[in-house]
């Protein structure tokens, strides 16, 4: 039997050892030891319904037995030996991914994680426009490099005291809190209709590239309106300015779609994925055209990127996805999901806005002003992990209760944390009615 040291002496071992910038969710956080599936357990055998995926990760379950076993047999024969020399599992991931992304997107980089992924598409674009301005949306998130952090647009992520200039921000599609103060669909979407101003007023008139996460993650899961890219779409390639979509969160069928920019019907120019490509084993990429990509020359490498037993990771993801019809699981306990939560909403007044696609909705709690209610939340995650449910926060408010679970949960699942989070709010003696 394993012997854990228990979330108390980790507490301590992570406040002498650990940076302080590295915070932890729960003010009474457990230690978790073993995973399975959609369930985890901590060190006193505790089994939770882990409805957060590690922030999207765990898309096909923890410690998958079929991408599991493909792995340990990977390690057993060759763990690395940089992709400067010839292994056959990252060009097979490459080609899969050519595959499986929209559009002609054919060419793909490796790396490590979400950050490198975003840093080597703005390069790339860069490389290709021979133009290093950017345009982000405000509430985004992109990484935490100085140039992904200078296009993060939330304030609590930007902690560089000196970001990257040649930066502009445009207003995001967040429907519930526009920050036009306009209404959809009367707006004529003029969130869009502003990156034309900042390209005309705020660049050289020709910046390299346009980023933006397909759906806003730690923003609080801010879905945009359905016809909102094909406007932006529209206006880049007017200015002939690059369309780089960041996949970090939103890939591998999480929203139903295989990327969630296709929800969309839009196709960027560059994509950037991570987290879910490797389920757990740190893997990501940028993919581009082959115009686009052919550019990108002069000598380029990572170290791990696209090892041996990540690339075995992500062509086994890629396997498992297809043959167990996630998506369509995704798009149905995701319908199932969201519409409980609506009627939540309009039995507890604390739940202002429920939003999403797929296995990735979000709840955000609001006072009866719809200021932020960031401590009821709190409270209604801490009571509900001590029941076994455990589920993510973003917003940026820290508000919104974040449902982005591993793609292989049940009907059951779903009716099990519907009903203990009605109990909590209950409980909790919410205002009842709306």
């Amino acid at each position: 039997m394993v012997n854990y040291i228990g979330a108390k002496k980790i507490l301590e071992k992570k406040k002498k050892f650990i940076m302080p910038c590295l915070g932890h969710f729960y003010f009474d956080p457990p230690e978790f030891v073993k995973g399975e599936m959609q369930y985890l357990f901590d060190d006193a055998g505790k089994k939770y319904l882990d409805m957060y995926s590690g922030v999207s990760v765990i898309n096909c379950g923890h410690c998958n037995p079929y991408i599991t076993e493909k792995i340990i047999s990977q390690i057993k024969n060759l763990q690395h030996v940089c992709n400067i020399y010839l292994t056959e599992n990252f060009v097979n991931l490459a080609e899969k991914l050519a595959e499986v992304t929209p559009g002609n997107l054919q060419k793909s980089f490796f790396c490590s994680t979400g950050t490198e992924a975003n840093e080597g598409a703005l390069l790339l674009a860069s490389i290709y426009k021979k133009n290093s301005e950017f345009i982000a949306l405000q509430n985004g998130l992109h990484g935490r490099t100085k140039l992904t952090m200078s296009l993060t647009g939330i304030g609590m992520w930007r902690t560089d005291p000196n970001p990257v200039g040649g930066i502009n921000f445009a207003p995001n599609p967040y429907c519930y809190r526009c920050p036009l103060g306009k209404k959809y669909p009367e707006c004529d979407l003029e969130c869009a209709n502003k990156i034309e101003t900042v390209i005309q007023t705020a660049t050289s008139g020709k910046p390299a590239a346009f980023i933006a996460e397909s759906i806003q993650g730690n923003a609080g899961i801010v879905v945009p309106p359905k016809n909102y890219f094909k406007r932006v779409k529209e206006i880049l390639d007017k200015y002939e300015v690059l369309f780089i979509a960041d996949e970090v969160q939103t890939g591998f069928a999480r929203t139903g779609k295989m990327f969630a920019i296709e929800n969309f019907d839009v196709v960027p120019d560059i994509m950037s994925v991570a987290k879910a490509l490797g389920n757990g084993q740190p893997i990501s990429a940028f993919i581009s055209t082959a115009e686009i990509a052919d550019t990108y020359t002069r000598p380029g490498a990572s170290t791990l990127g696209g090892n041996p037993v990540s690339s075995t990771a992500g062509l086994a993801v890629l396997d498992y996805i297809s043959e167990k019809n996630l998506m369509q699981n995704a798009a149905e306990r995701g319908e199932q999901l969201q519409a409980g939560l609506k009627i939540l909403q309009k039995k507890y007044s604390v739940i202002g806005d429920v939003r999403g696609i797929g296995l990735m909705i979000g709840a955000e709690f609001v006072h009866a002003d719809k200021s932020p209610a960031a401590a009821e939340l709190d409270e209604v995650l801490e009571n509900l992990k001590d029941r076994g449910f455990i589920i993510g926060k973003g917003g940026v408010g820290r508000n919104v209760m974040a449902f982005q679970p591993p793609l292989v949960i049940t009907e059951k699942n779903v009716d099990d944390v519907l009903n203990v989070l009605d109990l909590v709010l209950a409980e909790k003696i919410f205002e009842v009615g709306r």
